[in-house]
C-alpha cells in the first residue's frame, strides 16, 4: 500500500470514529461545565484555607522559638 493510500485510509477511519462521537446536549453541557466549575472553586477554596492555616502554624512555630 503506498503511503497516500495509508494517509486516506486514516482520515478515512478518523472521520468514521468522528461520526460515532455522541456530543451532549445543551443542558448537559451546562451542568457538567457548572459541576466543573463549582468543584473547582470549593477545591480551590480549600487548598488557599490549609496554605493559610499552614503559614500561620509555621509563622506561630519561629515566633515561639
Amino acid at each position: 500500500m503506498s503511503e497516500k493510500a495509508q494517509k486516506k485510509s486514516w482520515f478515512k477511519g478518523l472521520s468514521r470514529e468522528f461520526k460515532k462521537i455522541m456530543w451532549p446536549d445543551k443542558m448537559t453541557l451546562a451542568k457538567q461545565t457548572a459541576a466543573v466549575v463549582t468543584a473547582s472553586v470549593v477545591l480551590g477554596a480549600v487548598i488557599a484555607l490549609i496554605d493559610f492555616l499552614v503559614q500561620n502554624g509555621v509563622d506561630i512555630l519561629i515566633n515561639l522559638g
